[in-house]
């Protein structure tokens, strides 16, 4: 047991102790006698970053299984140190020196020097930030329920949105979720907020396009491969990468309401990273998602749900407790379900 544990989350927990090391000597170092509070709230970023990408780790396993096992490698080795320093550093900084016209370097230092400015510049990211967000986890949802689900969890709803068999659907349902917030937002953010939207469309549809193209090319290298396996996987590498980066935004930028130091933000956040990273690395080699067959069903409500929340939050700010919850509340209820369909079936 322990060894197995070791072998999937031991990563995890090294980063773990190095993170809470660096967290403690970089609050005594900022004010001293701070150490032990900024170990909580540290610790407290990592499990709203676990709570808020669990379905996250889902839908990471769903396409894994599609990659070749040297993607795979590279997806958990490569793709952990972009989502660690890549979206949950320097994307938010590079966003404040996007709206706040300073180079990267200058960001940086005032992200460190002057929380007050840098979080200003972010909140006038938000809006734009999570319409890219939420469209383009819109689509992943509207796609899954319309195309590609294999198992049907709620069977009514869901074999009636199988069978709708409307072309180009999920783009126009999509569309309208951006047109509608545009009626909401402020005058001086509506150009950003359909920009932003416009291109979380088009992104989606470019890299799902080029996925979809590459996915046929695998199964005919397999067909014809006497050892059975394929080549390739950038595409895929690129969509999964998408994917994890518009699930954070909605973490990396409710995190400044629990802590405005940017250093114990990333440090928070990769802990939590890291142990996704985990539970996806569990589920592939486990075969979790055939074995627990509604998984994927409740996996892509939760995204549909975070999609619609992350356009709500364009208006009105919505506690990163509720987003978490619902989300384990419809991966729970899926996992559940599974359980009683294999016993039915034993």
């Amino acid at each position: 047991m322990l060894k197995s544990f070791l072998k999937h989350f031991g990563e995890s927990v090294l980063v773990t102790v190095f993170g809470f090391i660096a967290a403690y000597f970089w609050a005594e170092h900022m004010a001293p006698g701070s150490g032990a509070k900024i170990l909580f709230i540290t610790f407290f970023l990592a499990i709203l970053e676990v709570t808020l990408s669990f379905d996250n780790a889902v839908v990471n396993a769903l396409i894994l299984e599609k990659m070749t096992p040297k993607w795979q490698h590279r997806f958990l080795t490569w793709g952990i140190l972009v989502a660690v320093f890549g979206m949950r550093f320097l994307f938010p900084v590079l966003i404040v020196s996007i709206f706040s016209k300073l180079n990267l370097i200058n960001t940086v230092k005032l992200a460190i020097e002057d929380v007050a400015q840098y979080t200003h510049y972010l909140h006038i990211a938000h809006a734009p930030l999570v319409t890219f967000g939420g469209a383009f986890l819109m689509l992943v949802g509207l796609e899954f329920f319309f195309n590609e689900n294999k198992h049907p969890w709620i069977k009514g709803l869901e074999n009636t949105l199988l069978n709708l068999n409307v072309k180009h659907l999920d783009i126009l349902i999509t569309v309208s979720a951006v047109f509608i917030t545009q009626f909401l937002i402020s005058e001086a953010q509506k150009t950003d907020v359909a920009i932003a939207g416009i291109t979380g469309i088009l992104v989606y549809l470019i890299v799902r396009y080029a996925c979809h193209i590459l996915e046929n090319t695998q199964n005919k290298a397999v067909a014809n491969s006497a050892k059975g396996t394929a080549t390739g996987g950038f595409m895929m590498f690129l969509y999964l990468e998408l994917i994890d980066a518009s699930f954070s935004l909605d973490g990396v930028l409710g995190s400044f309401a629990i802590s405005k130091d940017i250093i114990i933000i990333t440090i928070g956040l990769a802990i939590g990273a890291m142990f996704v990273r985990s539970l996806t690395l569990v589920m592939v080699e486990k075969k979790t998602l055939k074995t627990y067959v509604y998984l994927s069903s409740g996996a892509h409500y939760a995204i549909l749900v975070l999609s619609v929340i992350m356009f709500i939050s364009t208006v009105y700010e919505i506690p990163e407790v509720i987003t978490g919850s619902l989300g384990l509340i419809f991966v729970g209820s899926s996992f559940v379900s599974s359980l009683i369909e294999n016993k039915k079936a034993m």
